[in-house]
């Protein structure tokens, strides 16, 4: 994946998305169902073409996007075929992202999980970072951990004497936590009492995939400063 490009085109011929999973074509598609379509893979959800995580971030905002919304995610399709690697870290830094856009807006049960997802996703990043040279620079992310963190600081503290009595895995973080973050987040944000949900989903996964270009080594072709406005509307 070194050196190349995804476009942010809309594909031809695109079928109505929905939600859940549809057996063929014919039914309609879910985002990843698509993706596996445009990457020549059994049509499936579940494609091998797209990280697993990324694909569960992509799932979930498709099935918690609105009717009227989720077309809205048909241009982001193509940018997930061949997003794929294996370092445990992305798994970290994607649930990590998800948790960060969400911390603000949603309510305070989520927020306190979210807080607890965030300070052991620090530790082990921190801990995998020791190991590992490759292009993956955890320091931007953990900067914003940080940032966000003292915004809630009664979540940060719940969530700091709760995380003191447990023992964080890093293969742990990453086959359970981490999917469970994705999930919390993108449901306490379709749930949140915010004016555009869809927005803030949409721009979520815009987000998580240019990171995740980012983490791959490729580039997307017309990207934007969205983690940076989401960072700054997380703040205010």
């Amino acid at each position: 994946m070194l050196g190349s490009v995804i476009r942010l085109e809309t594909p031809e011929m695109v079928p109505v998305l929905s939600k859940g999973k549809h057996r063929s074509p014919r039914q309609g598609a879910c985002f990843m169902e698509y993706a596996s379509f445009l990457a020549g893979e059994r049509w499936s959800d579940h494609p091998r073409c797209t990280h697993p995580l990324l694909a569960g971030v992509a799932r979930d905002i498709n099935d918690h996007t609105s009717d009227a919304g989720r077309y809205r995610l048909v241009p982001l399709i193509p940018s997930v075929v061949g997003l794929n690697g294996d370092d445990p870290r992305v798994d970290v830094g994607i649930a990590a992202r998800c948790a960060l856009v969400a911390l603000p807006v949603v309510a305070e049960p989520r927020q306190r999980a979210l807080a607890t997802g965030l300070l052991a996703a620090r530790r082990v990043l921190i801990s995998l970072d020791e190991q590992s040279s490759s292009i993956f620079d955890a320091r931007n992310l953990l900067d914003d951990v940080d940032r966000s963190l003292s915004g809630v600081p009664h979540a940060m503290h719940w969530a700091e004497d709760f995380i003191s009595r447990v023992q964080i895995e890093p293969k742990t973080f990453e086959r359970r936590s981490a999917r469970s973050m994705v999930h919390v987040s993108v449901t306490g944000i379709s749930e949140a009492c915010i004016p555009d949900p869809d927005n803030m989903l949409h721009d979520l996964l815009y987000a998580v995939i240019q990171e995740c270009a980012l983490w791959f080594g490729a580039s997307i072709v017309g990207s934007s400063e969205v983690r940076h406005q989401l960072t700054n509307s997380a703040r205010h």
